[in-house]
């Protein structure tokens, strides 16, 4: 017994004390520091935490960490695409917790926001009809459909379909935006070999348009035309043609431009941050949480970031003369009508 004693006497004489990193918190921060270093204000930052706050709460053990924090590190990651490390170093937790709490802020915001929603009341449809003819002419447009990549870390598994064209890893990541470059529909489960195309015709969104005949997409020409998608003309022939290929142009570009707002607000998603360094299967609830935030950043008004010229990555139009439906040209044709005047 008396060596028992001497041992853990011994044991505890050189223990290291367990030390403890001051933590952030929105209090000591200034509203330009909070919205420049996690994209969100504070308002926002606090809705968030009330709106996931059940799912994510401190444990009440030792120096648990608090939801606060919680929502403070995963909004840094996904603003800047740090290090584990240095987000951790920067809100006082290691790095072990920094992945953890990504993964569970996450799947809890997935889980609880619901704002991206494809225009399906007379009200929506209607109101998103309108807002495209303002900004370029064309009616009955429901949005602009494009593909965009995220890179992403190599996969352990069937590596070889995640090889973009620009030879990264990465998810081909599809997505509809309105005229107020709020996204409305999105698709983030195909690999970086999948064509733009093949994502689209395997969506459920497709086949809502193709039943309900409500309206039509714009896309580019690596796009089949149909009467719910419509793409430019590869040639125009005359004055009228060229007319309708400038406010397609017009109408399609807001999808660009949101995808180029959504990657400089969060890095994470942009090759200038790196690549998501996780399995497909978490990149993609990732990439969807990223998109979510910024429907609430459009809802709340905060300020666009300034677009960069690295977020033109989507891929290379292709020429689907023979995939045009005598329906999608008849389409077309009417509206080129309109601009015969």
């Amino acid at each position: 017994m008396a060596a028992i004693g001497i041992l853990n006497l011994h044991k505890r004489r050189n223990a290291v004390d367990r030390i403890y990193r001051e933590r952030l918190t929105l209090t000591n921060l200034r509203d330009t520091d909070i919205e420049s270093r996690y994209r969100l204000d504070r308002e926002s930052i606090v809705y968030l935490m009330r709106l996931i706050g059940g799912d994510i709460r401190k444990s009440g053990r030792g120096r648990s960490i608090d939801p606060e924090t919680q929502v403070l590190v995963t909004l840094r990651y996904m603003a800047k695409g740090d290090f584990y490390s240095e987000t951790g170093d920067v809100h006082g937790v290691s790095r072990s917790s920094v992945c953890r709490i990504i993964h569970n802020v996450v799947t809890s915001i997935n889980k609880r926001l619901h704002n991206i929603r494809f225009p399906r009341t007379n009200e929506d449809i209607l109101h998103t009809k309108v807002m495209f003819q303002r900004s370029c002419g064309l009616p009955n447009c429901l949005g602009a459909v494009d593909g965009t990549l995220v890179p992403i870390i190599a996969p352990k598994q069937n590596e070889e379909a995640f090889v973009s064209r620009t030879g990264c890893h990465a998810l081909n990541v599809q997505a509809v935006a309105d005229a107020d470059m709020r996204f409305t529909d999105v698709v983030c489960r195909w690999t970086g070999a999948s064509h733009d195309e093949m994502v689209f015709d395997n969506c459920g969104l497709k086949e809502h348009l193709e039943a309900t005949n409500i309206g039509y997409l714009l896309g580019d020409s690596g796009y089949p035309l149909k009467p719910f998608l419509m793409t430019p003309y590869l040639h125009p022939g005359s004055p009228a043609e060229e007319r309708f290929n400038k406010a397609h142009k017009r109408g399609r570009v807001v999808v660009e431009r949101s995808f180029g707002v959504l990657k400089a607000r969060f890095r994470c998603l942009s090759k200038s941050g790196g690549c998501l360094p996780f399995a497909p299967e978490k990149s993609a609830n990732i990439i969807l949480c990223c998109f979510k935030l910024h429907n609430l950043c459009l809802e709340r008004g905060l300020p666009l970031p300034d677009i960069s010229s690295d977020n033109d990555d989507s891929q290379t139009p292709g020429e689907f003369i023979n995939e045009c439906g005598r329906g999608g040209i008849q389409r077309r044709n009417e509206l080129t009508q309109l601009f015969s005047r």
